[in-house]
C-alpha cells in the first residue's frame, strides 16, 4: 500500500479522526463530490478548500451513488480508482466512500468546522448546511472554474470521437 492510498478511510475510520481532530481543536473542513474524471477545475476546488482549515476530509460518492446521480452510463471511473487518484493530491489528508445519495450523515458524524462546496452551489442548496451552521460552522462556495467540469469533458469526447 502507498502512502497515499493510507489516505482512503472507511466511514468508521473518518467518524474517529474526526474525534480526534475535534479533541486537538483541529478545524475540519469537509467537501464531497463524484469527481469521475479528475481535471483542473477539481484540482484548485480541493487545494482552495484545504486552505479553509487543518485537516481536509473528502467524501466520494460510491459507484452506485454516481450511476443513480448522474445516470446509467456513470461513473466513467470506478470508486476506487477515484479514490487512489484523488488520495495522491498532496491537499487531501483523508476520503472515505459514501453510498447515498447525499453526504448528510457523514456531514452530521464529521461535524466539520468548514464546509465547502463549488460556487455552482447555492449556499442554501448545500446539502448539510444547515446543520454546519447549527453549531457556529462556515459555509463555503469555491468559484467554479468556468469550461471544466466532467459532464463538459464527457460530452466533448463523446463529439470528438
Amino acid at each position: 500500500m502507498t502512502t497515499y492510498q493510507k489516505k482512503i478511510k472507511t466511514i468508521d475510520q473518518i467518524k474517529q479522526l474526526a474525534e480526534t481532530f475535534r479533541s486537538q481543536k483541529k478545524r475540519i473542513v469537509f467537501t464531497n463530490g463524484c469527481f469521475d474524471l479528475l481535471h483542473l477545475g477539481h484540482v484548485r476546488y480541493l487545494t482552495e478548500a484545504k486552505d479553509k482549515g487543518d485537516v481536509l476530509i473528502v467524501g466520494v460518492n460510491s459507484d452506485q451513488s454516481v450511476k443513480r446521480l448522474k445516470g446509467q452510463n456513470r461513473p466513467i471511473t470506478p470508486q476506487d480508482a477515484r479514490c487512489e487518484v484523488l488520495a495522491a493530491l498532496t491537499c487531501i489528508d483523508y476520503l472515505t466512500i459514501f453510498d447515498d445519495d447525499t453526504p448528510l450523515e457523514l456531514i452530521e458524524m464529521i461535524h466539520p468546522d468548514v464546509l465547502v462546496k463549488g460556487g455552482d452551489w447555492l449556499p442554501e442548496n448545500i446539502v448539510g448546511s444547515e446543520h454546519v451552521s447549527s453549531y457556529g460552522g462556515r459555509v463555503i462556495t469555491i468559484p467554479y472554474l468556468q469550461g471544466f467540469s466532467s459532464s463538459e469533458i464527457i460530452k466533448k469526447i463523446n463529439i470528438d470521437g
